[in-house]
């Protein structure tokens, strides 16, 4: 049986590809390299360049070969962006999720992961956030995975899909051993930004908002190594393989970081103080969200191997000066 990876040639995606290989998995990947990167991809990997919204792509690649499970992480991931451009996230993030789904059910595929995301929670009135938590999403990234969720919620019942719904926080940090890592152009994650301009890739790193109410006036997140959450994903597959049961999980470490703290880790990382200017707030962005994450240990029994924001700005540092080098 094979896997079915969309998205992974980005960031996330890609890292996943090479867990999963290194597993003995057999692997394909589907991406229209709109934001992904080839180069970052296993050299032995097997890349299918198309969209997942095609559904005639789609359903070739179904009956090519048996697929047991889709890890789906294709998508559009930029919160002020969806406020502006909110038709293309209901586009590329629901109706194409949607599509997608169908064909699982139509060629018999039982198992799926997706990649939602905090910003389904909105603005909660208490931290941190726990998966029982209501969802009220304030932008349009956020309702379109929530829409993604209840199709999935849905489609289980109707169907029996068996899912795995991992609800990120901030995702940050590169492999430690070099091979991938986040090369998205113009991407917004913050520590990569931070570390963008530790090498000297950008001239400044501005701070939007420093006037909420958090510590430092500035936003407070919770910040997951991507090894880690790609070490969550391994294990939720293999229990929807084994158990047969659905899971709905927050990925996070239970501690905030704000944007001021994530600078100092750069700065502690270089040696070098930051060029850093300020700018009022943008549309759709949180005074702080940080995980609960007592379902992740007790359902999984995971424990994370980089919780340690001095050890994600490294490897993300690390990272950033071999795209300088290689650039």
């Amino acid at each position: 049986m094979a896997v079915l990876v969309t998205g992974g040639a980005g960031y996330i995606g890609s890292h996943m590809v090479y867990r999963l290989l290194e597993s003995g998995e057999e692997v394909v990947v589907l991406d229209n390299l709109s934001t992904g990167v080839k180069e970052n991809l296993p050299p032995n990997s097997e890349l299918i360049k198309g969209d997942i919204g095609d559904e005639v792509l789609v359903s070739r690649l179904f009956q090519s070969r048996p697929f047991d499970s889709v890890i789906h992480f294709a998508g559009s991931v930029v919160v002020p962006e969806s406020v502006a451009q909110p038709l293309d996230y209901y586009r590329n993030n629901t109706a194409a999720s949607r599509s997608l789904i169908a064909a699982c059910v139509r060629h018999g595929v039982p198992n799926f992961l997706f990649s939602s995301t905090a910003a389904v929670y909105g603005s909660p009135p208490v931290m941190p956030v726990s998966e029982d938590t209501q969802t009220d999403p304030v932008s349009p990234y956020g309702r379109s995975k929530l829409m993604t969720e209840w199709i999935l919620e849905d489609t289980a019942k109707a169907h029996g899909l068996r899912y795995g719904i991992l609800r990120y926080f901030n995702v940050a940090g590169a492999d430690p051993r070099g091979r991938t890592g986040q090369s998205t152009p113009r991407a917004t994650h913050l520590i990569k930004r931070a570390c963008e301009v530790a090498t000297g890739r950008s001239e400044r790193l501005t701070i939007f908002g420093t006037d909420y109410s958090t510590p430092d006036g500035t936003g407070v997140r919770d910040y997951i190594h991507v090894s880690d959450l790609v070490d969550i994903h391994e294990q939720v597959l293999r229990k929807l393989r084994d158990d047969g049961l659905s899971l709905l999980l927050n990925c996070g470490y239970g501690r905030g970081y704000s944007v001021r703290e994530v600078v100092s880790a750069v700065e502690r990382a270089t040696g070098n103080v930051l060029a850093v200017e300020t700018a009022d707030r943008r549309p759709g962005d949180l005074a702080a969200v940080v995980a609960e994450t007592g379902k992740l240990a007790k359902l999984l029994g995971w424990k994370p191997q980089y919780a340690d924001l001095d050890v994600i700005v490294r490897t993300a540092l690390a990272w950033e000066k071999r795209l300088r080098h290689a650039g």
